[in-house]
């Protein structure tokens, strides 16, 4: 059995099959691009490549590969648009319909608006939203009910000073 050539011949050899493969799935402008990372590939496994192997459907196989990734990752690219889609949402985001009452829960005091948002927004029992604020679940629900309280007194258009816990 012969030995295995030099990786320059397996190119030279090679390269204008795998340029046509890559060609013929991504295109002209992305082909070059799927070559060049067909034999980078193909350079860091060639040692281990048994002699006597079939190089050019080895070859093959790493452009088609390579050929993939490619096109996953140009799915995967954002496409400039002139304008935004004007899209309403269902997660609570303002410009969904409800900003008046992400505007109140931005005013609350720190340990409130996490409560808030932790148990009525994301659904968290109490008992994970003490985990997260590092309290009791009994304080928590405190927090909560406080909060959910000064929310009220806030969209009623109650003055500020009563929910930051001054005197009114």
């Amino acid at each position: 059995m012969e030995p295995k050539k030099p990786f320059e011949l397996v190119v030279r050899e090679h390269g204008p099959t795998v340029l046509r493969v890559c060609r013929a799935v991504l295109g002209a402008h992305d082909a070059e691009d799927g070559w060049s990372e067909t034999f980078l590939s193909a350079l860091k496994a060639y040692p281990g490549l048994p002699v006597g192997a079939n190089v050019q459907a080895w070859l093959v196989t790493i452009a088609h590969r390579k050929a993939i990734d490619i096109v996953r990752a140009k799915d995967r690219q954002p496409v400039p648009v002139d304008e935004l889609p004007v899209r309403p949402s269902g997660f609570g985001i303002p410009g969904d319909g409800h900003r008046e009452v992400l505007d109140a829960v931005g005013q609350l005091p720190p340990k409130q608006r996490q409560a808030v948002a932790y148990h009525y927004l994301a659904g968290l029992p109490y008992k994970d939203v003490a985990g997260l604020l590092g309290g009791t679940p009994d304080a928590a629900r405190r927090a909560g009910t406080d909060g959910v309280k000064a929310l009220r007194t806030i969209l009623a258009g109650g003055s500020l000073s009563y929910v930051k816990g001054e005197t009114p």
